[in-house]
């Protein structure tokens, strides 16, 4: 798709000379992109006048696999979607199907569900600010931010058995209860995670470099992030105070306690300090879930014939076996309303939503995924006109893509 030009010939007066400008290709393999992704810019000297973003280089089709996979199956294409967080992707799927199949899942299971929800958020949050302040030159701060990553994976690798794709929900609960030893983790990490932010916060929020590099740069006002479908920390730092937690309320946030994080300036220190504070939230928001952690069933009753049973009684019982024999091979009870549903959640980035069309079958006839990333990576020409060169780093790692948001 070839560029609009940034000037034609009749915007120039006859006595003035026309600006020579030259084209760059950032990525789609580059160190500060962080993904697959590629940019066209257009330059006139060091500053951009014009860019085009350009997706399609993981050719994922995770939307043509929902019409192939049936509701449990589809759940580790969702940890594929945003592989920094695929907890929230997971819930995310599974929320939706619920929705369509009238499921209600028990008050553990939300709790759960909430837990890991949140973890997700934090993990994705440090990532994507660790890599902000890397990308503008501290590594230090990098360091700090991927090292309470790991006891993250290690609580997930406690809940289901796996670090980094899940797959833990399914449909009407979860692959597994939280063991005691899964709680405990939570608890110990709980403890130590606000020192680290402590740590990353004195590293960087006063370094006068990254300062400059970041306050004033990227600068998206309220109006622009409501109408070019901003959400998430990119529009709360903006001025746009929504969040679907609070707003279009799921799960069991009703029950916890917890401040949405916004900020007036939009541009990516914004960025950064809305998701260093909503990381705090978060771990109000677990503090609360883990402590308050009802008990009872983690899936709903066995009359829901489209519910897999437990492991143990596949493995032990006849009537086990032949009830998951019947629900995965035969697909006897798994049946859905031939209707459209559409459920969206407060990933880390934003709007998560899941469009799934129903037609009596355990598969969706079609299923359709919001994510966040691609608004947003759109939004980014109209970030960068203006700034230089070395400024679409920091614009870039304040939108945080995921390049497997991007493609369809």
């Amino acid at each position: 798709m070839p560029l609009t030009p940034a000037f034609s010939p009749g915007d120039l007066a006859h006595d003035e000379p026309q600006p020579y400008l030259w084209t760059l290709n950032f990525g789609p393999q580059h160190p500060a992109t962080h993904t697959t992704l590629r940019l066209v810019l257009k330059l006139e000297g060091e500053t951009v006048v014009d860019a085009m973003p350009d997706i399609g280089y993981l050719h994922s089709g995770f939307e043509k696999l929902g019409e192939s996979l049936d509701y449990n199956q589809y759940v580790t294409v969702t940890d594929r979607m945003n592989y920094v967080s695929p907890m929230a992707n997971n819930v995310g799927w599974h929320l939706a199907v619920e929705k369509l199949m009238g499921i209600e899942v028990p008050p553990r299971c939300q709790y759960l569900r909430v837990i890991v929800y949140e973890l997700a958020r934090i993990s994705d949050h440090l990532l994507a600010n660790g890599a902000m302040g890397l990308d503008t030159g501290a590594f230090t701060h990098f360091i700090y931010a991927f090292n309470p990553r790991e006891p993250i994976n290690d609580i997930f690798e406690a809940l289901c058995g796996a670090r980094f794709t899940n797959s833990y929900t399914r449909v009407g609960g979860l692959m597994y209860d939280a063991s005691p030893q899964a709680v405990r983790m939570i608890r110990d990490f709980l403890k130590d995670l606000p020192q680290a932010l402590t740590d990353m916060e004195r590293l960087l929020v006063r370094n006068r470099i990254f300062v400059d590099r970041t306050q004033g740069v990227g600068v998206l006002s309220k109006e622009e992030a409501i109408n070019r479908g901003c959400t998430g920390p990119i529009a709360r730092a903006s001025g746009v105070t929504r969040d679907l937690r609070k707003d279009e309320p799921y799960l069991a946030y009703p029950d916890f306690d917890f401040q949405v994080c916004c900020a007036e300036e939009g541009d990516c220190l914004a960025r950064y300090l809305v998701r260093m504070g909503e990381v705090r939230e978060s771990i109000k928001i677990i503090q609360q879930a883990i402590e308050n952690l009802p008990s009872g069933p983690v899936n709903v009753g066995p009359d829901r014939r489209a519910i897999l049973p437990e492991k143990g009684a596949v493995h032990s019982t006849i009537e086990g076996l032949i009830s998951h024999f019947e629900v995965v091979m035969t697909n006897r009870g798994f049946t859905t309303p031939c209707e459209e549903v559409y459920l969206a959640t407060e990933s880390p980035n934003g709007e998560l939503g899941f469009y799934i069309s129903g037609d009596g079958s355990p598969r969706a006839y079609r299923a359709r995924c919001r994510p966040p990333s691609f608004l947003h990576f759109a939004v980014f020409p109209h970030l960068i006109r203006g700034h230089t060169l070395s400024d679409v780093v920091a614009v870039l790692s304040s939108l945080n893509i995921i390049a497997a948001e991007l493609d369809r």
